[in-house]
């Protein structure tokens, strides 16, 4: 419980950050989606956080507004003709994550947590129940992220998630914020489309 309110803390202080020194970095990608495509700049979803309470996760919209709403993009029938071109740039170098910082900053979700669910990703939810992982709070990435992101089945991403869960604190979270930087500098585990083509034997080459 001490981590968690010291936790809190932390991501207040960086979010608050994060919003004044990536202004810059908001700006050009408003006038970039804007240049892009036809639609809003933010994209709205319902996701799950602690306790499985629903919130609504921001991003910087990737997609044509006429996509199915609710629907993994692994579920698509060929997602790639979804996605806009900025979105694509966006995606590979998750910056279509950013809007998140104000997700932290209301204290919807961590800097570091489990990837919230979609409200009616159940298998996945309910997997993770089984570890406790949805007791904590979500984050913009986390321990599942840094080893294999897209690329995890659903049991392995929710195991991943309860290791998270049983050895929470200062040092994995810095781990797994490293960790995330060199994953996205180097793509890893970015699968358009696709999800489990890693299975659990292979995740130790990630990590």
């Amino acid at each position: 419980m001490f981590y968690l309110k010291m936790k809190r803390l932390i991501d207040i202080v960086l979010s608050f950050l994060g919003l004044i020194l990536l202004s810059p970095a908001f700006l050009l990608i408003i006038i970039a989606i804007k240049i892009d495509s036809e639609g809003p700049i933010l994209f709205k979803q319902k996701r799950v956080s602690m306790h499985k309470k629903h919130f609504y996760i921001l991003k910087f919209r990737t997609m044509r507004i006429d996509t199915p709403k609710d629907t993994p993009t692994h579920l698509l029938s060929n997602p790639d003709q979804w996605i806009t071109r900025v979105g694509k740039f966006l995606r590979k170098t998750s910056l279509d994550e950013l809007p998140q910082i104000l997700n932290i900053f209301k204290g919807e979700m961590s800097v570091i947590g489990p990837r919230p669910a979609l409200w009616n990703q159940y298998d996945l939810i309910e997997e993770r129940d089984k570890y406790g992982a949805n007791d904590v709070p979500a984050g913009i990435t986390g321990w599942a992220q840094i080893n294999g992101r897209d690329e995890l089945e659903i049991d392995v991403k929710a195991k991943l998630d309860g290791e998270y869960v049983k050895k929470m604190g200062l040092w994995l979270d810095i781990k797994c914020f490293f960790g995330t930087i060199f994953s996205i500098l180097k793509s890893d585990g970015v699968v358009e489309g696709g999800t489990g083509s890693l299975k659990e034997h292979e995740v130790s080459n990630h990590g």
